[in-house]
């Protein structure tokens, strides 16, 4: 395997709901697996904007972020070579779906987890984050919003 890219900045919601955790469940190259709504920052976004998109297109519901729970890394493996991710964790609260919305590619569907099938499933997650993430959420962790900044040209592109 070769030396790791850069890191690679990810965002994930964590919602939860009576004691159940907001999962997808989504085809990649090692089989179907349980990642948090989430994935990558994109060029002009920023990390707001990022988790709030990515969990309306991998849940196809809308998502108010309320909170940073907090910021994990890891390492896996794409296309033979090292991948480091760094990714912003957030809390929120969960909105209504448009009756038009349609899945991301890739996701199979959505699902609520208790923290006692995560653990049961923790070989089926994309990454140990999944996990950590619902554990961090349930001891109470949460940082304020107001840690992030980001330029302006960022919070209003026009």
């Amino acid at each position: 395997m070769t030396a790791p890219d850069l890191p690679h900045v990810t965002v994930a919601a964590i919602v939860e709901r009576a004691g159940r955790f907001l999962l997808v469940e989504e085809r990649t190259s090692q089989g179907l697996r349980l990642n948090n709504p989430a994935g990558h920052l994109e060029p002009g976004e920023d990390l707001l904007q990022a988790v709030v998109r990515e969990t309306l297109e991998e849940t196809a519901h809308a998502f108010r972020p309320t909170a940073l729970l907090g910021v994990y890394q890891s390492h896996g493996e794409r296309n033979g070579r090292l991948v480091h991710y760094v990714r912003f964790a957030f809390t929120g609260e969960l909105g209504q779906a448009p009756a038009d919305q349609a899945l991301d590619q890739g996701i199979e569907r959505v699902l609520w987890m208790s923290l006692e099938e995560l653990r049961a499933s923790a070989a089926r997650h994309r990454s140990p984050s999944v996990l950590q993430c619902a554990l961090d959420h349930a001891s109470g962790r949460r940082w304020p919003l107001q840690l992030l900044r980001a330029d302006a040209e960022l919070r209003d592109p026009g």
